[in-house]
């Protein structure tokens, strides 16, 4: 679920950047990057969080109008290696950089092919370096004196061809322009803005979530469309073509946890349609439990709290924050390693005992996937001297692993594979366990807003991998290599 941005603009953009990828820090905590153009690329890449591998001294290096940036959130390849981090480059065909946010299913035969068939060697184990790959070869292979856009275009053809998976690219061709592109199903997200300057010249900005555009003075413009094609030349003229588009089917995970709940996503509002899973889920526990109140409703923080403020006015209970959270502590869901996310659960979290003790406390999470946060936090409210506590989740149980951007690499990890409710509840040590339906987290996202959206893609809730491409061996083997990187 990497945080991406692209800028183009008529005054230097590194510090921009920058700012834009503060904003995208929720993305990705492993590794960050940036890249501008002014005749040559100029780029710096580190480990950590953005504010730790920038100064101003690497900031003021980063010279010129383009520029393309990425926070990471390891999917695939060691979370340890900054060989792994992004932007990447290549010399050839006139020096091509890019940025990414996504996840191939077929990366282990693609790179082969590639190093077989092309002659491009893949020295990381970023999925993004067989894309730039790919569409360096194709471009290198297509008559220069062709309208570049056209060529462009061959080249992202070729990427929809040969790679399978969920992915948003931007990119930089130097001399020519920025590019930026969708996979044909439009799994991960992506949006543009413009920002019109006082002499009516425009600038422009790609991103995976559009949550730095009114500080930076851009404008929402909307979406990159499946299977969309952008570029824009060294003259500000953009230019686009949608090449190809299969069924259009978003990640769901970006409306249940991943996105900051001021986004607008497939021009579905983050915030609402959480508000809409707090109002169904509260509408199942009054059909399943009727004669059963909270005195409270507590959200764990911060990502439920949207979803826990609606489903306290359905239930007519009273919402309290009684749960802190040290927000200097990072996402546990994105920490490597079970033992690493239950330390980081102890120390991001306290109980406010005042709204806790003697009470029936309802608890909503916006999602169960190895339970490690869910049990710590029932045994942290019931040492706090909770009477009873409900578990509600806004998501369904996730069952199986997502190979589109996600990291939920195998079964064995995901307390929902193989367990029954109830076996669940008594693991986390709730009185009472519920899970969103489906349906109603599906009627949450696509009430309103025109979105388009023919279905979300949420393989880890119903097992439906929208590439078609993935049987149990293949399952297996991404299982295998996903697990081989975590050691």
């Amino acid at each position: 679920m990497c945080g991406i941005i692209g800028i183009f603009s008529h005054k230097p953009v590194a510090t921009e950047i920058y700012d834009g990828l503060i904003h995208l820090q929720h993305r990705g905590q492993d590794a960050a990057g940036i890249l501008t153009y002014n005749k040559r690329f100029h780029l710096k890449k580190g480990s950590g969080f953005v504010r730790d591998i920038f100064d101003q001294q690497n900031i003021s290096r980063l010279t010129g109008n383009w520029g393309i940036g990425h926070t990471r959130y390891p999917t695939n390849g060691s979370s340890h290696s900054v060989e792994n981090a992004q932007p990447f480059m290549t010399n050839s065909p006139y020096g091509i950089a890019m940025v990414h946010n996504g996840n191939l299913t077929n990366y282990t035969e693609l790179k082969d092919e590639l190093e077989k068939e092309d002659r491009y060697h893949c020295n990381s184990e970023s999925d993004l370096e067989t894309i730039m790959n790919v569409f360096a070869s194709k471009l290198d292979k297509l008559d220069p004196t062709n309208d570049i856009f056209e060529n462009i275009c061959q080249a992202v053809e070729s990427v929809f061809d040969r790679a399978k998976g969920g992915y948003s690219v931007i990119g930089i061709i130097a001399g020519k322009g920025m590019i930026a592109f969708r996979d044909p199903h439009g799994i991960r997200p992506f949006v543009c803005g413009m920002r019109i300057n006082p002499d009516e010249t425009k600038d422009y900005i790609f991103s995976s979530e559009n949550t730095m555009y009114y500080p930076l003075g851009f404008k929402y413009m909307g979406n990159v469309q499946p299977g969309e094609v952008i570029f824009i030349n060294n003259d500000g003229e953009m230019r686009s073509r949608i090449l190809r588009r299969e069924k259009f089917t978003p990640c769901v995970f970006e409306y249940v946890y991943l996105s900051r709940p001021d986004s607008i996503i497939n021009n579905v509002s983050v915030y609402r349609a959480r508000l809409r899973m707090g109002q169904n889920l509260a509408k199942k526990w009054l059909r399943e439990y009727p004669n059963i109140k909270p005195d409270v409703l507590i959200p764990v923080p911060f990502t439920s709290n949207t979803a826990a403020l609606s489903a306290a006015s359905v239930l007519g209970v009273r919402y309290t924050e009684g749960i802190y959270k040290n927000q200097f502590v990072g996402r546990t869901f994105i920490m490597p390693g079970q033992e690493k996310r239950r330390q980081s659960v102890l120390q991001k979290l306290s109980p406010q005992e005042t709204e806790i003790k003697d009470k029936k406390v309802m608890l909503l999470d916006d999602s169960i996937v190895r339970g490690t946060t869910s049990r710590e936090v029932v045994k942290l409210v019931k040492d706090a001297g909770a009477k009873e506590v409900y578990l509600i989740s806004a998501c369904p149980p996730v069952k199986y692993p997502d190979f589109y951007g996600i990291d939920i690499p195998t079964r064995s990890e995901l307390i929902a594979h193989n367990k029954s409710i109830e076996e669940i509840r008594e693991y986390i040590g709730c009185d009472i366990l519920l899970y969103q339906d489906i349906e109603d987290l599906v009627e949450a996202i696509t009430r309103y807003g025109e979105h388009n959206i023919d279905r979300p893609s949420m393989p880890c809730l119903d097992g439906i991998y929208i590439t078609n491409d993935i049987d149990e061996k293949k399952l297996q083997e991404l299982e295998d290599m996903r697990g081989a990187n975590r050691v």
